[in-house]
């Protein structure tokens, strides 16, 4: 059912699915079965939706990334955007075009996506969370709300990143200028990263490790190790303890 409030400019539309009044759908996108677009979407050009979608009010995909002439770093992407089988997109989401999302994954109120993010099946991307350009997110992930994934991060499967944490890629703070070469934190599989936690630029969370609440880790933590403090310390190894353990 199509409201004739709404601005579908595509015929490529599956079986069964529902578009709301104030809906502006552009020439060339594709809708798949199933598919529920709330009241005041809007979806540009390039845009695949797979089946059973449900896409919240005020949501924006396909979003062109701009720099205005204040990024330093130079702007690329291709006009394309992926959501991928039994997504929902909550209200007020921006994505931007070069953007995959997997298959049952959960996008919160208000999330932004940058261009060249990946994420992957069942993950949870929590209210108001921004995950930045050239970030790839791994299955089964799930990262709450008000943090902030910086560009050119890399977080692995099954992880748990809490509410208000920062990643930063930029340790350049004097010429402003911007190097191929920035990279944010690489977060291996079943990390845990607690609440206000800050990751400094380039540095890796080794598989299994717990970061503690309020920790700023600024140097490698090594495979399940516990750190906690300013700056982060090792307080046990989780694995070493369990085995003692048992």
């Amino acid at each position: 059912m199509i409201s004739r409030y709404a601005i579908v400019d595509t015929d490529l539309i599956g079986n069964n699915v529902k578009i709301a009044e104030f809906a502006v759908i552009r020439s060339g996108v594709v809708i798949g079965d199933n598919v529920v677009i709330h009241p005041n979407v809007i979806i540009e050009p390039g845009v695949t939706i797979g089946n059973d979608v449900e896409i919240f009010p005020g949501t924006y995909i396909g979003k062109v990334p701009k720099g205005a002439g204040a990024t330093a770093r130079p702007i690329t992407y291709e006009a394309w955007v992926r959501i991928s089988s039994e997504c929902i997109i909550g209200p007020n989401a921006v994505i931007f075009y070069e953007v995959e999302i997997g298959n049952n994954t959960l996008l919160g109120d208000g999330a932004s996506l940058r261009e060249k993010v990946c994420v992957g099946h069942h993950c949870l991307i929590s209210r108001y969370v921004t995950v930045n350009y050239n970030s790839i997110i791994g299955n089964y992930t799930r990262i709450m709300d008000l943090t902030h994934i910086t560009g050119n991060c890399r977080i692995g499967n099954n992880v748990f990143i809490s509410t208000g944490v920062t990643t930063t890629n930029d340790n350049i703070v004097v010429d402003r200028t911007y190097e191929e070469t920035m990279t944010g934190p690489t977060i291996e599989d079943r990390v845990t990263v607690g609440a206000s936690a800050s990751l400094l630029p380039g540095v890796r969370v080794g598989e299994g490790a717990f970061v503690g609440v309020g920790a700023v880790v600024t140097k490698d933590v090594a495979p399940y190790d516990l750190v906690m403090g300013v700056p982060a310390r090792v307080i046990r190894n989780l694995r070493e303890n369990r085995l003692k353990s048992e």
